[in-house]
């Protein structure tokens, strides 16, 4: 009765379950249904489109790693690519604590543990006894009954005694650890212990008694070239040695027998050498330059890009920077005669040393220097007589013409880099009585094959010289007459002339004396005109077409003229600097000077600038270094700057290209200098020149 209510709810469950059909539930034996899920954007392709086969080929490059990879080749010198990139690519990298059972690290630490755990055990005796006694005997207990068992499986005693002597020698093992040989008592390297011992044999001694070899004391400086020269010497015995055992050698074969005692020494025969070749000396000098390059770096930096900022804030004003200072040992007590630029390579020039002392004479010697190397000569070259004067052939620029104190005149060819001339006078062919000052290459036509120079000197003679195939032929163009002061002019040059010429017709210039010529240049335009200057203070102009008179004398010094130079642009005005202290500018039509510069002490130099038409420098015997500017200032130099303290400037020369200069002293030194801005002015228009010539003759 109790059960009723229960049964009547669920009647009505089912009932009312049983209105709505439901789907039939899914068994898990039935298959799966496979229901294609198409993407929106997915391609819609044909069936031949979809069996056709698309190989693709995977590979382990790396699209990221670069193809095109160049290295720079030190061996080869270039840049090459490299043959193979790294195309590993590492994602993901963690480092482990794991260790392999079977490693040695791992073996190491299980031995560790178990020597660990024994010295814990021993440890435990030594505090609790009875806990280790009972610990022992429970472990003596559990070995005797693995023994029973043993011994109940075999059925003998004499398995149980192999038992148990297995069990004690295993015992005994466990005794010594096996992880850290480190902490085992026992020295397993002791061979006594295995009971083997090797022999070692005795030493012996053996000791024998010789004379001592002979000995000498000696003592010698031991210099650079000393152990060059010693070295070549050994190299030469050498290759001595060597040829006379090959001739020897093809004696014997020839079967003739030769008494080797007077046998003639082979000639020496030219060999390449290591330390002396070619390739050698130019990887010397490469290197050299390189290391000068680095020592002179500031002076390099300064003549390539230095500018006084200061010259723009005054006007009429100038200054010369020092750069470099070319000295040679060879040069000491030595003074500068000559300085000549290369006209082909901007940075050589040659350097001539002699002495202009008269009573103490040396031999001379020729440097050829350049700005890339200012510690050593290119090339060098020595004379039995000092230099007075030099000059580099306008076209052939390895020709060098030098004149010499006794008189001689040497055409050298830097070329052959030989210390001696390829052409020399001597007294058969015409040379020199009395010092050669000035010697001056004259260009010559195409057409014409040989080349000439022309030579003055003291003895009065102006001497063209003509390189031929072996000598020098000499012509006198010149014989420089004295010049009495009635065929100059007026009084005033009267009474300015110097003592040595009179007005008797007993003077010199009556009797046929010559005049000693110092200086000689010849007209940039017109090849056959050309001034000298003399000791006597005249300068003449002369004409290679008239050798029997001058064409003009002019009278300005008072004392020796040591230079004239012509303009380079302008063909009717030239410069003369004497001993009387004073530079004159002068038109080669009119007798008289158009300007006249005192500077205060002996002129020994001037020269044109090749820069401007309208500036030129000059040196004193005071250490200065004068320049002026017409265009700028006609009665001021420019710059005044004192070079050398206690020497004297005797030679000056401008660069052809650079704004720089080249002062030489009486001690052998050559400085260069460097024009600032203010000193490079102007241009080379003739025209400005002219006016300033005119102008200056207008107002006397």
């Amino acid at each position: 009765a109790a059960m009723a209510p229960k049964k009547d709810g669920a009647e009505k469950k089912k009932k009312k379950g049983g209105l709505k059909k439901s789907e039939p539930a899914m068994d898990a034996f039935d298959e799966p249904e496979h229901v294609i899920v198409r993407p929106d954007n997915q391609l819609v392709l044909t069936e031949k489109e979809l069996d056709e086969e698309i190989t693709k080929q995977l590979t382990a490059n790396n699209p990221n790693a670069p193809a095109n990879l160049a290295r720079y080749n030190e061996k080869e010198r270039a840049f090459k690519f490299e043959p193979t990139v790294d195309q590993l690519v590492v994602h993901y990298a963690v480092d482990g604590f794991l260790l392999h059972n079977e490693s040695d690290e791992a073996a190491r630490q299980v031995a560790l543990e178990e020597l660990e755990a024994k010295t814990m055990a021993e440890w435990v005796a030594s505090i609790d006894p009875a806990a280790a006694k009972k610990a022992k005997e429970a472990e003596e207990g559990a070995e005797a009954g693995a023994e029973g068992a043993d011994a109940g499986a075999d059925g003998g005693d004499a398995a149980k005694e192999g038992d148990a002597d297995a069990d004690a020698n295993a015992g005994e093992d466990a005794d010594v650890p096996t992880g850290d040989d480190s902490k085992q008592l026992r020295n397993q390297f002791n061979f006594a212990d295995r009971a083997s011992q090797t022999v070692n044999n005795p030493m012996r001694d053996r000791e024998s008694e010789t004379e001592p070899p002979a000995t000498s004391a000696f003592s010698e400086s031991a210099t650079q070239w000393a152990i060059y020269d010693a070295y070549m010497e050994d190299q030469e015995r050498m290759a001595l040695q060597r040829e006379i055992q090959k001739k020897n050698k093809l004696a014997a074969k020839e079967g003739g027998k030769k008494d080797k005692t007077n046998e003639a020494l082979p000639v020496k025969q030219k060999k390449p050498e290591l330390m002396a070749g070619a390739p050698m000396t130019k990887a010397v000098r490469v290197m050299e330059r390189m290391v000068n390059q680095n020592s002179y770096d500031d002076i390099a930096q300064d003549f390539k890009y230095w500018e006084d900022q200061s010259d723009q804030f005054r006007e009429g004003e100038g200054t010369l920077l020092p750069l470099w200072k070319f000295y040679n040992e060879k040069a000491k007590r030595r003074h500068v005669t000559a300085i000549c630029w290369n006209p082909e390579y901007t940075d050589l020039f040659a350097v001539g040393y002699g002495s202009f002392d008269f009573v103490k004479q040396m031999s001379g010697l020729i440097c050829c220097y350049s700005l890339k190397n200012p510690s050593h000569p290119e090339y060098a070259f020595t004379t039995e007589s000092g230099v007075m004067c030099l000059d580099f052939h306008p076209s052939h620029s390895s020709l060098l013409a030098v004149g010499l104190y006794d008189g001689s005149v040497l055409v050298y060819d830097v070329r052959n880099k030989m210390n001696r001339p390829i052409r020399q006078c001597d007294v058969k062919t015409g040379k020199h009585t009395d010092p050669v000052w000035q010697v001056k290459w004259q260009p010559r036509d195409v057409s014409e094959k040989d080349l000439v120079f022309t030579s003055v000197s003291s003895d009065g003679r102006v001497t063209r010289w003509t390189m031929s195939k072996s000598e020098l032929v000499y012509q006198d163009v010149m014989e420089l007459k004295l010049v009495a002061d009635a065929e100059v002019g007026d009084d005033e040059n009267r009474d300015a002339r110097p003592p040595d010429v009179g007005d008797g017709p007993d003077d010199d210039a009556a009797l046929g004396s010559l005049a000693g010529g110092c200086c000689i240049d010849f007209n940039k335009e017109f090849d056959h005109l050309f001034v000298v200057g003399t000791e006597e203070g005249r300068v003449h102009k002369c004409s290679t077409a008239y050798n029997s008179q001058y064409l003009e004398t002019y009278a300005g010094h008072h004392m020796a003229v040591y230079t004239v130079k012509w303009n380079e642009h302008h063909p009717r005005a030239f410069l003369s600097a004497s001993a009387d202290w004073t530079v004159k500018l002068w038109d080669h039509g009119f007798a008289k000077p158009a300007m006249s510069f005192d500077l205060n002490s002996a002129v020994g130099d001037v020269a044109w600038s090749p820069l401007s038409t309208t500036t030129f420098a000059a040196v004193t015997s005071d250490g200065k270094v004068h320049v002026y500017d017409l265009h700028e200032n006609k009665h001021e130099p420019m710059c005044e700057q004192k070079i050398v303290r206690k020497a004297k400037l005797t030679k000056i020369a401008f660069n052809p290209v650079h704004p720089v200069i080249l002062v030489g002293d009486d001690r052998g030194c050559v400085t260069s200098l460097k024009l600032s801005p203010n000193l490079r002015k102007g241009d080379n228009d003739p025209a400005r020149l002219e006016a300033l010539v005119e102008v200056a003759l207008k107002g006397e």
